[in-house]
């Protein structure tokens, strides 16, 4: 076992530096980059997408009218395209949010009504706030409910601190350093005590208070940086929910601890729409030698809808348009065809890729390499070989014919492990297709732009974005060429260390076509 373990480390060490063995000048290659940095479109896409359609949640009209959008550009660039329906949402659309307390002062407060909320009737909602106090156990709680009624329920804890660690890193004394850290960690797992005595979770919390006739749901989802909050979905049907950033959220808190009573008022003019049509937009540079086998660029489309989706998933989305718009240019007649999906749904579990992948095993069976980005905004810095046993031999050769400054940074893990999700290229693993995640460089993704109100145009970094484009048009370009198909042996898996048992190839999971209905 023990030797078994250090060849598969030295194959690790030996994959990352043979995959960046430069190939001799390719005329396509060189094409396909000149293309890509003289007459880069993704600046315009960028535009077009995040400020003239904004956020992209499943269900909204914003959703459809980026769907037909993708549709008219790539048909303007002369590529056959289309919206191939897999299900139906919970219509609704985001409307104005207005928050301001208005006892004991007044004061516009930043926050924003969550996803498929209701909007609020005429004046909007008036109330005072409390906050959620500490219970004994779920019978105190059930025995306090009757007392929201009327009221505007607080329920995440107040943060000791708006800074995020790196400032406090960078400026505290040690002491001081880590006494934030202790009031934060005993502070976050305080509160996470007085949610598990309510008997509920953070799910089902909201639905109990709505039931006991609240006014209204309170909350703050820091994202650990300034300014920024994670801003996802309602749970409550009637009552509106409204997340409220760090710094306004820690006043109210205050000025309830202190006895001052605030009030706030909420307007929210969200709609409830008919259900909407669920939509994946598919558009393809149809093989001239083996049309019936695939090479696909994937990204999904649909975001939530604090921001406008840029890094998650606007970036992935303009790089495989761009990756299209170069191939239909400078590789017009791929040997195999090349298709590109813009999945719908992905924020609720992978619904349109897990859809395409069920209603087309025509294709899925005879895939060459699925190409998919999705988290953030930097350039591509890491690639595994998902578990397929001979990932190398291919993803190796395709990677050594792009540019030297790309692939350089590209830490690439052979055969690596099958993922189980996490982003769409995990529904194409799980039906037994080799697809294979470009993960990129963080940029601090995960506190600033992942699911955020700060997911913006802003934040993109195009140069980055450029070379994973170039990258992208260079592997579907290589991958069109290779001479046979994608081997699809896969490893055979571990034993878990933790259960005993054999680890399992992950499972091929249907999706959900109907969102939001019940």
């Amino acid at each position: 076992m023990k030797k078994k373990l250090q060849a598969f480390v030295v194959l690790l060490a030996l994959s990352g530096s043979l995959a960046h063995a430069q190939a001799p000048k390719d005329p396509v290659v060189e094409n396909i980059v000149k293309e890509a940095t003289q007459n880069s479109q993704l600046e315009k896409l960028a535009h077009e997408l995040l400020d003239g359609i904004g956020p992209r949640l499943v269900g909204t009209p914003e959703m459809e009218q980026a769907n037909n959008w993708a549709v008219a550009k790539y048909k303007s660039w002369g590529i056959d395209a289309r919206n191939e329906k897999w299900g139906e949402w919970r219509g609704w659309q985001r409307g104005i949010t207005h928050i301001d307390m208005v006892h004991p002062r007044l004061q516009t407060l930043d926050g924003v009504q969550l996803a498929w909320n209701p909007g609020t009737k005429g004046k909007g909602v008036t109330a005072e706030v409390i906050i959620l106090p500490e219970f004994t156990d779920s019978i105190a709680f059930q025995k306090w409910l009757p007392a929201v009624k009327g009221k505007l329920v607080m329920i995440s804890m107040n943060q000791p601190t708006g800074r995020p660690e790196y400032n406090w890193k960078e400026f505290a004394t040690e002491e001081s350093f880590k006494k934030m850290q202790a009031e934060k960690t005993a502070a976050t797992e305080a509160w996470n005590k007085r949610i598990q005595k309510t008997g509920k979770t953070s799910r089902t919390l909201p639905v109990a208070l709505e039931k006991a006739g609240a006014a209204g749901v309170v909350m703050s989802n820091w994202s650990g940086g300034f300014g920024v909050n994670k801003i996802f979905g309602a749970y409550t049907k009637k009552i509106p929910t409204v997340d409220i950033e760090l710094e306004d959220y820690g006043m109210l808190y205050r000025l309830v601890e202190s006895g001052k009573k605030p009030q706030i008022r909420i307007q929210a003019e969200a709609k409830e729409l008919k259900n909407a049509p669920a939509f994946n937009t598919i558009a393809e540079i149809k093989g001239t030698e083996k049309p019936n086998e695939y090479v696909i660029l994937s990204a999904h489309f649909d975001s939530w809808n604090g921001g406008t989706g840029a890094t998650d998933n606007g970036t992935g989305t303009i790089v495989m348009m761009e990756a299209m718009r170069i191939l239909k240019k400078m590789y017009p007649n791929p040997k195999r065809t090349i298709l590109v999906g813009h999945w719908g749904s992905e924020e609720q579990g992978l619904n349109g890729s897990r859809a395409f992948v069920a209603d087309h095993p025509e294709i899925v069976k005879n895939v060459q390499a699925v190409f998919n980005q999705d988290n953030g905004t930097g350039r591509v810095a890491n690639i595994s070989g998902q578990g397929f046993l001979h990932a190398y031999d291919y993803l190796g050769r395709w990677l050594s014919a792009a540019p030297q400054e790309i692939t350089s940074s590209i830490q690439t893990q052979f055969p690596g492990f099958p993922g189980g999700g996490g982003s769409d290229h995990a529904s194409f693993v799980a039906a037994g297709a080799p697809a294979f995640m470009l993960s990129s460089l963080s940029w601090s993704y995960g506190n600033y732009t992942w699911h955020t109100n700060r997911d913006t145009y802003d934040k993109i970094v195009f140069d980055d974005v450029r070379s994973n484009a170039i990258l992208v048009a260079i592997l579907a370009y290589k991958a069109s060429e290779e001479p046979e198909l994608f081997n699809r042996e896969k490893i055979k898996l571990p034993v878990n260390p933790r259960t005993g048992e054999q680890t399992t190839w992950p499972a091929q999971r249907e999706p959900t076509r109907k969102g939001g209905l019940d």
